[in-house]
């Protein structure tokens, strides 16, 4: 089960603008199903909140299907500048005075 992070934000200090931060975090194993509302989860001693957890603050675990994550793909270095080749260009709006390719 991966765990919400909505009522996290004081254990997230630190990490990123809370906007970037994940949703749910590291699958965890359930370790008993105390109600249809309650699970108790085993966490690690890093994560110092109570074991039992509301069913709506976690959600099923699914690895991901072979090719969905996209690996963005590496930079060709060219005359010191790291530059990506762009097979199509789908979409142009402009944004701020500046182009903005969707690619």
């Amino acid at each position: 089960m991966l765990l919400s992070t909505k009522n996290l934000k004081y254990q997230m200090v630190g990490r990123r603008m809370e906007k970037l931060t994940e949703r749910f975090v590291v699958p965890y194993k359930v370790k008993v199903i105390i109600s249809t509302n309650a699970i108790e989860l085993e966490l690690s001693s890093i994560v110092k909140i109570y074991l039992v957890v509301n069913v709506s603050r976690v959600q099923r675990y699914t690895e991901q299907v072979e090719g969905q994550k996209k690996e963005p793909p590496q930079p060709m270095v060219i005359e010191k500048e790291e530059e990506w080749e762009v097979e199509k260009i789908m979409n142009r709006r402009w944004v701020w005075r500046k182009d903005k390719y969707l690619v």
